[in-house]
């Protein structure tokens, strides 16, 4: 399942049809239907796969939109190969900065992610330290920011747009296993084929390790770290004749990790003469999501292609605490269990009205129910947040909540001209949660080739983000009065959606063959602006608004590939304000919102410079490999106006086929990360919404080994 090199780089284009052009035409069916009416030649199969990727592909325009392009290749490249973890793949893209937990900040956003699984939306689950796709699914992903199209709404700040594999285009198998320190060990299989009219392909892995979540100290052995983690994927398509069939997409994760623990503390409460190293505290969580995806894809006539789903997914979080350690640390040890269940519909139609215009249309609408129990132990206090004499107690704080959201668009993508195409259009939302709120949204956008060699697309967009369901708790502040738990600020004023007008013009060069260059400039004013922050020991974000922000930022790219040698360079300039707290304000002192409410603040994840690199050089059936990446640090401090110190982490990979006797072809692969053993925090605890430190991986050998069957 090995394929050619293909590097990643960065294009815009007014209409662009991506899908893999390898076609296994001498694969032959081991039992290949009798009926003539139903006998079908596996090429057959796999060109009518093709072109129905194709018009599925057609319906999601990107025209105006700045896209970052991964394949198989690209991940298999990567150090850790196939064994990357998503957000370590797309930390490679410009403007992805870092964070701990496995967070990423797209352009200055928190979070504000879209997923779609070939086109279609799967709906997020509640954030937690576990990333829930696994890569080695991926045929391809392409990452779009920007003024984008009216067809995205809701989670903007970047789309992560998978095309899977497939049984006819990826038939067979691979095993793979990567190990080496930490304890790691990380077995994973995937199989596809084809019977028939119907295409399968499975893939599934388990992970186990000691170096589960970021290290609250400097140390490259943290104590109390290990994970478990399970995941697995499945699709399945039946070919109901040459213009349509119908799919099944299945995926489950399954985490489990042991919170570090941070030694040598002192605690801030006493509890009856008992004691307890902070480095023997015994805090867990246990994260799961698993979703279905059903799709018919089809064609009316000649010119309408469209693709109609109904999906459905659940997310549950659960935290741990240590009774007695939390008691001491932090006044309360609380059991939070998060738990969302969401269903719904997607439907998307491309009508072709003639050489110079094409009509796109569609509809999501999805109803969810968010759970919120939170069984608190806390310890009696005085007004003023001190303790006083009497017995640890519980509280019982449970809520849910039933949210509905529905999205409609309509937009037209004009060819102007062999030049230059342009894609207008309106986007409704609605949302009925916590607040019912809804917005019209105009976007446009323009893609202009002044030559062969230069590309130039602009657009504006238009956008309504509302806060995640799955988030939101409406806690009650009063249970917690005169406790070790009673905010100092009792105004909780409700989350609203966010509004924002977003402007990005950008360029693209080939100065030479083999050589693009890239540069995006973009600017997004807001109103409600959403940030998100650990607020108490479950580490579970807590959505809040800025009455008003601002984020802009400029993306430089490039991206060289000839013959065995690829490298590509990326560096982003960027800033995130926000000023006046205006929702949730209880999680915060009083002080800091008395400075808030007078200054534009940098949010806590705004980082001014981000950058990344890679090299790889293929000679023989040796491949060499290293990427970087380099951030200028985080916010932290008082109201986030300080930050943290630049870092530069350096990995290296070597792989090599090797033909081991009795076994056949394997793929070998080492893979050094970190190489100069950086020491550097990602969070030291302080800013906005922080709520402890975490360091950087430190320098880790991993061994692997692959084999196709």
């Amino acid at each position: 399942m090995n394929s050619k090199n293909v590097f990643l780089n960065k294009h815009a284009y007014s209409s662009v049809i991506f899908f893999t052009t390898t076609i296994c035409t001498s694969y032959v069916l081991a039992d290949e239907l009798t009926s003539p009416e139903q006998t079908i030649s596996v090429p057959a199969i796999t060109m009518t796969a093709i072109r129905l990727d194709e018009s599925r592909n057609s319906i999601l325009p990107e025209t105006g939109s700045s896209i970052y392009r991964f394949d198989q290749a690209t991940i298999a490249d990567m150090p850790m190969g196939s064994s990357t973890p998503l957000n370590q793949v797309l930390l490679q893209a410009p403007g992805v900065a870092q964070d701990s937990y496995g967070q990423l900040h797209i352009r200055g956003d928190h979070a504000n992610l879209q997923y779609r699984i070939n086109g279609v939306i799967i709906p997020e689950s509640i954030s937690g330290f576990g990333q829930s796709l696994d890569t080695r699914f991926f045929d391809s992903a392409n990452l779009l920011t920007g003024a984008l199209p009216a067809q995205y709404g809701n989670r903007t700040a970047g789309i992560i747009d998978i095309h899977t594999k497939s049984g006819d285009i990826n038939p067979g198998g691979n095993f793979s296993l990567l190990t080496g320190q930490h304890d790691t060990v990380n077995p994973s299989l995937e199989y596809g084929g084809t019977e028939g009219k119907l295409d399968y392909y499975f893939t599934g892995q388990v992970l186990h390790n000691s170096i589960g979540i970021e290290s609250p100290t400097p140390s490259g052995n943290p104590i109390h770290d290990n994970t478990d983690q399970a995941k697995g994927f499945g699709y399945l398509s039946y070919l109901l004749d040459d213009s349509s069939r119908v799919t099944l997409m299945l995926g489950s994760s399954v985490n489990r990790f042991q919170i570090p623990n941070n030694p040598d503390k002192t605690a801030s409460y006493t509890l009856g003469g008992i004691s307890l190293p902070s480095a023997n505290l015994d805090e867990n969580q246990r994260e799961q999501t698993h979703y279905a995806v059903v799709s018919y894809q089809g064609k009316f006539g000649a010119t309408v292609d469209y693709q109609v789903s109904a999906f459905s997914r659940y997310s549950k979080t659960v935290y741990s605490p240590d009774a007695i350690g939390d008691l001491l640390y932090n006044g309360i040890a609380s059991q939070v269990l998060r738990s969302n269940f969401s269903n719904g519909i997607q439907s998307d139609f491309s009508d072709i009205i003639n050489d110079t215009h094409t009509l796109r249309y569609g509809l999501t609408a999805s109803k969810e129910r968010a759970i919120s129990d939170n069984s608190s132990t806390v310890l009696p206090a005085d007004s003023a947040g001190n303790q006083v004499a009497g017995s640890a107690f519980t509280i019982i704080d449970n809520t849910a909540k039933n949210a509905e959201l529905v999205g409609i668009y309509l937009q037209d993508e004009w060819l102007v001209s062999q030049a230059l195409t342009v894609n207008y259009g309106l986007r409704a939302d609605h949302t009925d949660a916590y607040i019912s709120e809804g917005q019209i949204s105009p976007r446009v956008g323009a893609v202009l080739k002044l030559s062969p060699q230069t590309t130039v697309h602009a657009g504006y967009a238009r956008y309504f983000t509302p806060p995640p369901t799955e988030l939101v708790a409406s806690s009650s502040i009063a249970l917690f009065e005169n406790t070790t738990n009673a905010p100092a600020v009792t105004q909780n004023d409700a989350v609203k959606s966010e509004r924002s007008n977003y402007y990005d013009i950008g360029i693209t060069h080939n100065p030479i063959p083999n050589w693009t260059v890239g540069l995006d400039a973009y600017y997004k004013e807001s109103r409600n602006l959403l940030d998100e922050g650990q607020f108490g020991q479950a580490l579970v974000f807590t959505p809040f608004n800025y009455s008003q922000g601002k984020v802009y930022g400029l993306e430089l790219t490039n991206a060289y590939r000839k013959d065995n040698f690829s490298g590509y360079f990326n560096i982003s300039a960027s800033r995130a304000m926000g000023k006046q707290i205006e929702s949730a304000q209880f999680n915060f002192a009083q002080d800091e919102l008395d400075y808030i409410a007078n200054h534009w603040v940098h949010l806590d994840h705004d980082q001014t410079i981000t950058a990344s690199a890679g090299v790889n050089y293929q000679v023989g059936k040796t491949s060499l490999g290293s990427n970087a990446i380099f951030g200028s640090g985080l916010r932290s401090g008082f109201a986030n106006t300080s930050h943290l110190a630049a870092y530069t982490q350096v990995n290296f990979s070597a792989s090599r086929d090797v033909d081991a006797v009795g076994v056949g072809l394997l793929n070998a692969k080492v893979a050094l990360l970190n190489v100069f053993d950086k020491v550097y925090e990602i969070r030291d605890g302080s800013g906005i919404g922080v709520g402890a430190p975490q360091f950087g991986q430190r320098r880790t050998l991993f061994f692997g080994i692959s084999k196709d069957f």
